[in-house]
């Protein structure tokens, strides 16, 4: 079988999770994160509407990730981006980790919300 590396040009992968982190482009970062081909940002949970809406128009989908154990998002913050034209998608956080980085590396505009687990 042959390997080969993976590019994610100048975007940052998520390199791993624990408790109340994220390994993110090799740092560590405390607390609810939103990563996007535009950078990084700390979170503040579903009320925190400013750092997703700024990626409007940017990516094609958001992928929240809910946490340990996959829930739903509450309805007014998922009807608020998709009136905004953004794709939402709701997983717990280690599927929205992998997700996001695969679809990442294959130059999709993605970008992820993540609740630590």
């Amino acid at each position: 079988m042959r390997m080969t590396e993976i590019d994610y040009d100048d975007s940052m992968p998520i390199d791993g999770y624990g408790p109340g982190f994220f390994r993110i482009g090799g740092k560590v970062v405390e607390g609810a994160v939103t990563l996007a081909p535009t950078g990084l940002k700390s979170w503040g949970g579903y009320e925190d509407l400013d750092a997703i809406l700024a990626l409007v128009g940017r990516v094609d989908v958001l992928f929240v990730g809910t946490g340990t154990e996959i829930a739903h998002a509450p309805r007014a913050f998922r009807e608020r981006l998709e009136a905004e034209g953004l794709g939402v998608e709701t997983m717990a956080t280690p599927a929205a980790c992998r997700t996001y980085n695969v679809l990442l590396s294959e130059g999709r505009r993605v970008a992820v919300a993540l609740l630590p687990v």
